[in-house]
Order: structure tokens, then C-alpha cells, then sequence
């Protein structure tokens, strides 16, 4: 099985450099499933600075910036690794993002208008009766772009801010599991749920939906998943 590369757009540099490096490096690193099987952790320094079209100095700054944000480790003389969390780990951030995502669901509430809220079932619209596990890759997708929706329509820039860093490792845990246990099928059914909860502007049932749906991801991390050690 071939490995799941990292992939780099080219900078233009018209733009602040240091800035847009740093933003494609770590949009890249986001974009990532680093829980893969095939997840190519380890990056070559050489070749972001070719895939980014410029000397490899502002690549070097630009890492020692993720590496503050513990999404990258660099060890000296063997190269710089995307960091991939334990099982430990992983559990409390699902945890803290189920404490932002409920709180984010009150502020849905608070501050979104009915279209906005009304847009989630789009998301939906494509997946009915058996449509969910024929297309698995294209829900996971979709079942991400719903948890960032909540958190956009909470417009707390500052929630968003402290849900970024978590964000890789739950996009990433979500990816790898979805599949597991029917629990696309479920996830679905939670996420529609949610939905009418935050229609029907219940705040405190929304609250508790979000992070129930969450801890039930905690829960079959904690029973299935052995592969985080």
C-alpha cells in the first residue's frame, strides 16, 4: 500500500512569506488522515521547500512554529515527524472538543439566523437510505465539514481559535473510525438530531446532543481502538 503523502501547494510570494508558509504547511498537516495506516509522518525538509518553490530557511522558521503548536516534533539529525497522540491522549481531546462543540451549540442558538441553521441538512441531503455506507469516504468528509459548521456558526472567533490545534486530531480520529461499527449510520442519525434541536432553538437539548455524540466517538475509542499506543 502505497504511502498517504503530505501535499503542498506552491507559495506566491507576494504575499507575506513566513505567514503563507506556515498556513499551507499547516493546512497540509490538517488536511491529513495521520491515523492512516499508510500516514507518511516523517517530513523531508528538502522536499517541502521544493513542493513550496522556495529556500528551505523559511520552511525550517515555519516548522519550529508547528513544533511550538505540538503539531509537528523535530529531532535533531533524523528529521521533523507529524505528532500522532496515544490513546490517552486522544481521549481528552475528544473530551475538551465535546465541552467547545456544546458550548458552541448554545452560541448557534444565540447568534445564527434559520437559514444558517437550515444549511446543516444540506449537508445531509445526498445521503439516504443506503447512500451513507456505498459512499463512506464522502460522508466522512461531510461529517467533518458538520463539526466545523457548528463551530463557524458560533461566530466565537476565540472558541474556533482553541478548537483549531484539537481540530487534526479529531478530523483524523473521525476519518479512521467511521467506518467501524456502524457507526456512520448512527452518526448520521445523531447529526440530524442536532439539527432539530438547534431549529427548534433548545439550547440546552443541543448542548447535550453535541457532546453526547462526542463522548459516544470517546467511548468506542476506549473499547475498539488499539492501534494509538
Amino acid at each position: 500500500m502505497a504511502l498517504a503523502e503530505i501535499i503542498i501547494e506552491p507559495i506566491d510570494a507576494n504575499f507575506s512569506l513566513k505567514d503563507k508558509i506556515y498556513k499551507s504547511l499547516k493546512q497540509a498537516i490538517t488536511s491529513m488522515n495521520i491515523y492512516a495506516d499508510n500516514a507518511e509522518l516523517r517530513l523531508d525538509e528538502r522536499r517541502l521547500s521544493e513542493q513550496l518553490q522556495i529556500s528551505r530557511t523559511p520552511v525550517r522558521e515555519a516548522l519550529a512554529r508547528l513544533e511550538q503548536e505540538g503539531l509537528v516534533h523535530i529531532v535533531p539529525r533524523r528529521g521533523v515527524y507529524i505528532v500522532r497522540k496515544t490513546k490517552a491522549e486522544i481521549l481528552e481531546i475528544v473530551t475538551v472538543w465535546a465541552a467547545l462543540e456544546s458550548m458552541a451549540a448554545r452560541l448557534v442558538i444565540d447568534k445564527a439566523s434559520d437559514d444558517e441553521i437550515s444549511s446543516l441538512r444540506a449537508l445531509f441531503a445526498t445521503f439516504k437510505d443506503d447512500q451513507v455506507q456505498a459512499h463512506i469516504d464522502e460522508y466522512s468528509e461531510t461529517n467533518i465539514e458538520f463539526h466545523q459548521a457548528i463551530l463557524k456558526l458560533s461566530q466565537c472567533e476565540l472558541l474556533c481559535e482553541v478548537a483549531e490545534n484539537l481540530f487534526i486530531h479529531m478530523r483524523s480520529i473521525r476519518a479512521r473510525t467511521i467506518a467501524d461499527q456502524d457507526r456512520a449510520n448512527r452518526s448520521i442519525i445523531d447529526h440530524l438530531h442536532i439539527i432539530e434541536a438547534l431549529e427548534k432553538r433548545d439550547s440546552d437539548l443541543a448542548a447535550q446532543l453535541v457532546r453526547e455524540h462526542s463522548m459516544n466517538l470517546a467511548l468506542h475509542i476506549e473499547k475498539y481502538v488499539d492501534y494509538l499506543e
